[in-house]
């Protein structure tokens, strides 16, 4: 599965452990209560759990939230 991303799309990263377990509104509260910022505008939000070998996007596509999920199967986000 490819996704085209919009060339003027903004990237933030959240520093920090993120709660895994978390879905779509848990990391969109997040986004909201944590960085001030909105989840509905044009942005990927980057999340990394404790271990750094997972990690989850969060995109708004304009009728809908797309939620990534990447696990690797050896080594680690740096």
């Amino acid at each position: 599965m490819r996704i085209k991303l919009p060339d003027d799309i903004k990237i933030y990263i959240a520093c920090g452990k993120t709660d895994m377990r978390k879905s779509i509104d848990g990391l969109a509260a997040i986004v909201v209560q944590n960085f001030k910022l909105d989840p509905f505008e044009n942005a990927l939000f980057l999340f990394c759990g404790n271990k750094k070998d997972r990690m989850k996007a969060l995109l708004w596509e304009g009728d809908g939230f797309l939620l990534m999920y990447k696990r690797l199967e050896n080594g680690a986000f740096q």
